[in-house]
């Protein structure tokens, strides 16, 4: 019984691994079939070796097209190399044409060599000569100009300041701090350096921070920073000046001289008609900073009509008799009052052979001894202009209309943005030599009453080889006064003045609230009816 379940379970375990086999074979058999002609072209990535002689094909395809497209590249480089060497040619040509007719631009002849230390060199040399530094350029009018910014080792004074809007204060921008402070720096190493000391053997002592009395500075986009710097020297009338050119690399040294100023006489010209208060109170500036402070000055007065002189000469005799200055001219005119006028007869007036400085003058204009040194070294014959932009003073009564007593004078002059602001567009307060003003024409003796003679005159010397010397002076101030406009003023003329009345009341946030100064008083009402409640 039991063999025979053994035997039918030993054939049933065969019947499954027999069919097993099979199953395994048809397997086989079906795995190990030849692919079809169709599928080789879809199996390019197979080992087969049809998949390879394809894939092989398709390189050699991919090859030849590559091949193909560098040849053209080869080729248009090559085109591009030979217009780029007719290119060249061409402007070599055009170079040597134009360095023999004597019109080539400096610099230009350099552009088609590699830099090297002496091309540089001449190029910085290049940039010198094309800046404005040695010699004035011609201009075409007073907006052209660039104008200087002022420094000292605590302040800038300029007249671009951006957001801010600020007569002066310190650099905000680090770079600017550092660019002025090692501009100081450089000129003390060149001052007390050995080949320095060759130079100026009178000299007795080192420079130091101290001795930096101030520094001018302006940039031209093109070219460079200007600097000129004037120090101390061995005696209050002696003065070193040093001038710097940054061309836009490193820091050219451009000369260094020593300016005595002993010997140059300053010729103050105030045209005046009536005004006699204003006038006391611009002697009384002139004892203070010229007789007293100074002594080497001239006053001429060019008096309009016959009323009231007899006042101004009393005031001069005064000052004569109590100072025993004696350096007088008082010129009378008995015509219509014309600035232009006054100021033209009262240079020409001058009689002696010495080559004059000039300084016109208004009767309410209040200067220091700093100012007089600063006309002097800025000022040279033949070669420098000097139009100072003066600080303009608000109305007082407007400034402090919350005190109770308006400050001393000497407590109003002082630069800030509630005070008073940058004069920038008057021209009228110049120093310069009588020889450039005589040479230049003088001014327009045609114009009559207010403005315009001195823009005229202005123009003059920028449309010369002269150069203007133009920055914001912490040293002049026009004083307020009341300023009316005639009736008998043409249009334009009409225009300007009453422009000059408005920008001279206040600050613009000044007049803001005088402005609103109802909606300001019903507001704090407002207020104050709430804090009760």
């Amino acid at each position: 019984m039991f063999k025979r379940w053994l035997m039918a379970l030993v054939a049933r375990v065969g019947l499954i691994v027999l069919t097993l086999c099979c199953c395994v074979l048809l397997l086989y058999l079906l795995a190990c079939k030849p692919v079809s002609h169709s599928s080789h072209q879809s199996l390019l990535w197979s080992g087969s070796a049809t998949s390879k002689e394809r894939y092989m094909a398709l390189l050699q395809e991919r090859e030849d097209s590559h091949r193909h497209y560098i040849n053209s590249l080869t080729k248009q480089i090559a085109q591009l190399k030979e217009a780029l060497q007719e290119r060249t040619q061409q402007l070599q040509e055009s170079l040597d044409k134009a360095k023999i007719k004597g019109i080539l631009p400096q610099g230009l002849e350099s552009l088609h060599k590699t830099p090297t230390q002496s091309d540089l060199k001449e190029f910085f040399r290049s940039q010198l000569n094309q800046a404005e530094v040695n010699s004035g350029v011609k201009l075409p009018s007073e907006y052209a100009l660039i104008p200087f910014d002022t420094f000292t080792l605590q302040s800038v004074y300029q007249l671009e300041t951006g957001l801010t809007r600020h007569p002066a204060e310190r650099p905000v921008r680090k770079d600017r701090r550092d660019e002025l402070i090692g501009t100081v720096e450089t000129a003390l190493h060149v001052l007390n350096g050995p080949e320095h000391h060759t130079d100026n053997i009178r000299r007795k002592h080192t420079f130091s921070p101290s001795d930096f009395i101030q520094g001018l500075t302006r940039t031209e986009r093109d070219r460079g920073s200007i600097y000129e710097l004037t120090f101390k020297g061995d005696s209050p009338q002696d003065f070193t000046q040093l001038v710097l050119f940054r061309p836009f690399g490193p820091v050219m040294k451009v000369k260094s001289e020593i300016v005595n100023t002993q010997s140059i006489i300053i010729n103050i010209i105030v045209p005046l008609s009536k005004r006699v208060d204003t006038f006391k109170q611009f002697i009384k500036n002139f004892r203070e900073v010229c007789i007293q402070q100074d002594g080497r000055v001239h006053l001429t007065v060019v008096y309009f009509g016959r009323d009231q002189i007899d006042k101004v000469k009393a005031v001069l005799d005064q000052t004569t008799r109590e100072t025993r200055f004696r350096s007088f001219t008082l010129i009378q005119l008995n015509e219509e009052f014309s600035r232009g006028r006054g100021l033209d007869v009262g240079a020409r007036a001058w009689r002696r052979s010495q080559n004059i400085l000039l300084f016109f003058c208004d009767v309410d204009i209040h200067f220091t001894a700093h100012f007089l040194t600063s006309c002097r070294l800025n000022a040279e014959p033949g070669k420098r202009v000097y139009y100072p932009v003066l600080f303009s003073q608000y109305n007082p009564s407007i400034i402090y209309r919350n005190q109770t007593l308006l400050p001393s004078l000497q407590q109003q002059l002082v630069i800030r943005k509630e005070s008073g602001f940058w004069r920038d567009f008057g021209f009228g307060m110049t120093c310069q030599y009588r020889s450039d003003f005589i040479n230049i024409g003088g001014f327009d003796r045609s114009i009559k009453g207010w403005g315009l003679e001195d823009v005229h005159l202005y123009r003059k010397y920028l449309h010369s080889k002269l150069m203007v010397i133009r920055f914001p002076t912490r040293s002049l101030f026009h004083l307020w006064h009341e300023k009316s406009c005639a009736d008998e003023l043409p249009p334009d003329k009409y225009k300007m003045c009453m422009q000059t009345k408005a920008m001279s009341e206040a600050s613009h946030s000044q007049l803001g609230e005088l402005f609103f100064k109802q909606e300001i008083q019903v507001h704090a009402q407002k207020q104050m009816k709430q804090g009760t409640l």
